[in-house]
This record gives C-alpha cells, structure tokens and sequence, in this order.
C-alpha cells in the first residue's frame, strides 16, 4: 500500500510502499478514504524538538481520518464491513488506574497513532475496535468526518467548563481554536472573542460568529478587553496557541474567578506571576489532552446531529493524498484552515 513515512530523523518525509496492515482479535482493517493534517504531523514533518525526542522513525505519519471497514477480527463483535468510521486516536491499555476510574485520555500506557504507532498517512490502517467510532448516521461529507479527532479537542477544551452566557476568549485561532469559536457558539456563550496574528485565520473566525476580532500584532490585547468587560476580564479563556507571550497575557485578561482552559503547547518553559495571576485571582486551571474516553465524543455525535457546527468554514483545502507535501506548505503559511487529504473512494 502507498504510505507516507517519516523514514529518517530529519525534515520531510517520503511516499513509499508498505506492507498491508494485518488484523488479530477485535481490530478491525480500514480503508482511508480522507485523512486531514493535524499540527502534530506538521511538527513531525517539520522535526522540531518536541518531535526529536519523542518520534522514533521509520513510522507512518498522520493520525486524523475517516475511513470504512473492510475486514474484522474474529473476536469482534461491535462493528461490520462497510461501517463509515473515524479513530479515537489514543490507544490505551484499559487496566491502569486512569482508564479503570474513566480517565482514559490521561492513560500512563496510551500509544498515539501516527506518534507512537503506523498512523493513517496510508491506504489502510489496523486499529483495536475501541478505537474506531461509527459515523454511519452522521450526515456529513467524509472530509469533513476526518476532522472529528481535532474537533475532540475543541469541544473536551470548551466543555471543561460551562461558557452558557460567559464572555469566552478563543487565544489562538488554528483550526482547533476556530472549531473551539463554533462549539462556545453553540454552548451558547454570551460573546465570543477570537485572537490571533493571522489576517487569513481571523477572517475564518468571524466567518464563524465570533464577535470580537483583535489582531495581536496590532491591538493591545489585555487593554482592550479590560474595556470590552469594563475593567473585569473576560469569563473564560480557551488557550490555544501554546505561544509565551499570549498566554501570559491570558492571565492578565481573564476575570478574577475565571477558567483558564489551556490545550496549546508552549515550546519553552513559561515565567509567570502565580500569586498574582492565579492565587489571589482565585481562578481555576484545566489542562486539555486528548478527549475524555468517550465522553467526548457522545458530545461530538449531539453537536453532528443537531447540525450546530460549521465544518464546511473551517475546512479550506481538499488535496490529493500525492500533494501531501503542498498541504504541508499550506500549514507552514498558516494561511489555511483544516487542510484535508482525499486517499480513496469508498467501495
């Protein structure tokens, strides 16, 4: 099968042939038909530091997709040939103390596809069932079903706290963060405030409702939501963009009493004032991995279902799974939303 590999410990990757995908007890085989880039793979295409230290090429990159079943494994009894399915990413090991008390997305022993294992930067991928989510009665285009796994991270990250009639900051508007605007939208959060440096992403962000645009490289951020909120700050804060300086500066617009949901990845150590900007604020801090297993996506089926959300916006690019590498190119401008990849049509 045609694969895309992350071969050797540097920048790029390759299309190469590899061997298909072979399936034991309750796995089951999966044609990809679409898969999406995530800003994970673009850290691993790219070798950054984070990825040198944890990726151990040869491995198949990628972990977003939707795909159909072509093959169970004999102990199966969950799913059929021809499910529509999309993959909970992490593989976890069902037994530690975090998945026996329902706390799964933090599992000691979880194992990431497309980081850990062969991911779906290929025609087929093997996977536990656990960890294929049946899509058969959601009535969406499948590229916009290759983008659940990210949209996971936006409703886990908005739904840390109840944003019902709260002024919500989305602080970073990448493709998770503009999925985040359209969740707090249908959490039905009194105003919504999108932040971001890129023209591209913050026209996206008012595309999907948000009602406050501010441009960091422009506007001075902390005081014009300082006056927005009349000297209180803002309600709740969903950190997306990993950045030091926007995440400090987070803490100094969020309200005393406020939620601090933090999901972005900051790429060095982060200095700042805890008794200040947390203690005597009294706010509450979540960190966001993952999505809660499978809480989280019981939500995602609702918001589908309820058609609430608005894929079709944050979707921009459809490439042929050979132009991977211009995909790549698209996420390096960032002017782009989810780039998604068509792999193959279903049978």
């Amino acid at each position: 099968m045609l694969v895309f590999q992350k071969h050797d410990a540097v920048i790029g990757g390759e299309f190469t042939q590899a061997p298909m995908p072979h399936i034991k007890g309750d796995e089951v085989l999966i044609q990809v038909l679409y898969t999406s880039i995530c800003g994970t793979d673009f850290h691993i295409y790219s070798w950054d530091a984070w990825s040198a230290g944890r990726v151990k090429p040869p491995t198949i990159m990628g972990h977003e997709f939707v795909g159909q079943i072509i093959e169970v494994g004999p102990e199966n009894t969950t799913h059929q040939i021809g499910d529509i399915v999309v993959a909970e990413t992490h593989i976890i090991c069902n037994t530690c103390e975090h998945c026996l008390n329902n706390n799964g997305h933090i599992c000691k022993n979880t194992k990431v596809i497309g980081v850990d294992t062969d991911g779906c930067f290929a025609q087929y991928i093997a996977l536990p069932a656990q960890n294929a989510l049946n899509m058969n009665d959601i009535d969406l285009p499948l590229e916009q079903l290759s983008m659940l796994e990210p949209l996971g991270n936006a409703v886990h990250t908005i739904n840390s706290t109840d944003v019902k009639d709260k002024i919500v900051v989305i602080n970073g508007c990448g493709p998770i963060g503009l999925m985040a605007i359209d969740v707090a939208k249908a959490n039905k959060a009194k105003k919504v405030v999108a932040i971001d440096i890129n023209p591209y992403r913050l026209d996206l962000a008012f595309k999907l409702g948000a009602d406050l645009i501010l441009d960091a490289t422009t506007e001075d951020v902390v005081d014009k939501l300082m006056t927005y909120t009349n000297g209180y700050g803002v309600d709740v804060v969903a950190e997306m963009s990993g950045h030091p300086q926007a995440i400090a500066k987070a803490f100094r617009f969020l309200k005393d009493g406020g939620h601090m949901a933090m999901l972005g990845v900051a790429s060095q150590p982060l200095l700042i004032d805890i008794s200040k900007d947390i203690v005597f604020k009294g706010i509450t801090i979540a960190g966001i991995t993952g999505r809660r297993m499978f809480e989280t996506w019981d939500q995602i089926h609702g918001y589908l279902l309820r058609k609430e959300l608005h894929l079709d916006i944050i979707h921009t690019h459809t490439l042929p799974f050979v132009s991977l590498e211009l995909g790549m190119e698209y996420m390096a401008s960032g002017n782009c939303g989810k780039v998604v990849l068509k792999v193959s049509d279903p049978t």
